[in-house]
């Protein structure tokens, strides 16, 4: 599993490579990470609950511009076993959304083509007002791992 990041940029531009004193970023991961400057990072399992209310409480009662997740569970080559476990990270990361991120806010998440997806997809649609299905170029060819790019929460 990857990094969930959540970014509050308070009175600056959202899209800024900069976040400056005006905001802050907060990462969550399994592994460890080295400090960067500006980053509150807190290690652990997305899916635990006290991981998850950690997160909220760094947060605070303000909301985020942005939610991004590359979380993925570890692959076992299987499609039936590997899809399942991958829906159910990124409908974490999309509760996240739900519940932090400010109204005209992006969420950028990868998520694994098969079961569960086009339905995935309609509920980010419903939420946001432009969204866009991209595949790095750096993934195989393959691969049935795409981004979701939804920008513009609606209220």
């Amino acid at each position: 599993m990857s990094t969930l990041v959540l970014l509050r940029v308070v009175g600056h531009n959202m899209w800024s490579p900069q976040i400056g004193g005006k905001g802050r970023i907060i990462a969550c991961d399994l592994l460890p990470m080295d400090p960067i400057v500006g980053v509150d990072f807190l290690q652990g399992d997305f899916r635990d609950e006290l991981v998850m209310k950690a997160l909220l409480e760094r947060v605070g009662d303000s909301k985020v511009q942005v939610v991004m997740s590359d979380m993925a569970p570890n692959m076992s080559g299987t499609p039936a076993v590997d899809i399942p476990r991958a829906m159910y990270l990124v409908e974490l990361a999309l509760e996240m959304c739900r519940d932090v991120l400010a109204p005209g806010g992006s969420f950028v998440v990868k998520v694994f083509q098969g079961e569960g997806f086009d339905e995935y997809l309609r509920e980010i649609r419903s939420l946001f007002t432009k969204v866009k299905v991209r595949k790095p170029d750096s993934s195989r060819a393959r691969s049935r791992e795409v981004y979701i790019v939804a920008t513009g929460r609606k209220p």
